[in-house]
């Protein structure tokens, strides 16, 4: 039994949209809907996947602004993040306007995530972390028997998530990189919300902003 990824660049943006399945059951969940529906599906109906739910990182339109069409669409649910991020979901309308995406009315999951709670897909099981600074509400999904993190807009391969949107903190994402990330294995995969894939080891041993005190 195995959890399988195949990761969907979507939105002006590319954001790493990733579709997450079990193999046993081919059961799935969708992280991160940003938007272009039609290649998520696609996929999805070439493997032969059925989608289950729909997590979210965070509520930013390049992660946030299909969920809600294809949730209706699909008559599934939506799950995460955490709730400090519902004032962002509730103005992915705004985003749009001013970004120049085109999304559905606002998100309202159907259930919130907390640190520490699990989400399911197929019979495979993700840890959810709260890992606040870029968003007050990101949350990430780690996998320790498939040695997987999907990071979001919280770490990328050399870099991390933008502080300067509304409720940002700085600090407060250097502490959940450090504190809540870097405590994982290092051959940790991580699918960052943007941008090429990378390990938790090499962001520990190079990653400049974690490591040199100008950026602190």
């Amino acid at each position: 039994m195995a959890l399988n990824y195949h990761i969907i660049p979507v939105t002006p943006f590319a954001q790493n949209c990733t579709v997450l399945w079990c193999d046993v059951s081919m059961r799935a969940a969708v992280v991160d809907a940003g938007g272009n529906l039609e290649r998520i599906l696609e996929f999805v109906e070439q493997q032969g996947l059925t989608i289950e739910k729909l997590l979210l990182t965070h509520g930013h339109i390049d992660h946030a602004g299909g969920a809600g069409t294809l949730a209706h669409q699909l008559q599934i649910r939506i799950e995460g993040p955490q709730q400090e991020d519902d004032f962002w979901l509730a103005q992915l309308q705004q985003q749009g306007r001013t970004f120049g995406l085109s999304c559905g009315d606002a998100v309202k999951p159907d259930r919130w995530l907390a640190d520490g709670d699990s989400v399911t897909v197929g019979e495979q099981t993700l840890r959810v972390i709260h890992c606040p600074g870029h968003t007050p509400g990101h949350v990430v999904f780690y996998s320790a028997s498939a040695q997987l993190l999907i990071s979001g807009d919280v770490l990328f391969q050399g870099s991390i998530g933008r502080t300067d949107f509304p409720r940002g903190n700085h600090q407060q994402l250097l502490d959940s990189i450090q504190n809540k990330l870097f405590i994982l294995p290092d051959e940790t995969t991580v699918i960052p919300g943007h941008g090429q894939l990378t390990t938790l080891g090499e962001e520990k041993d190079s990653n400049p902003f974690v490591m040199s005190p100008r950026y602190r």
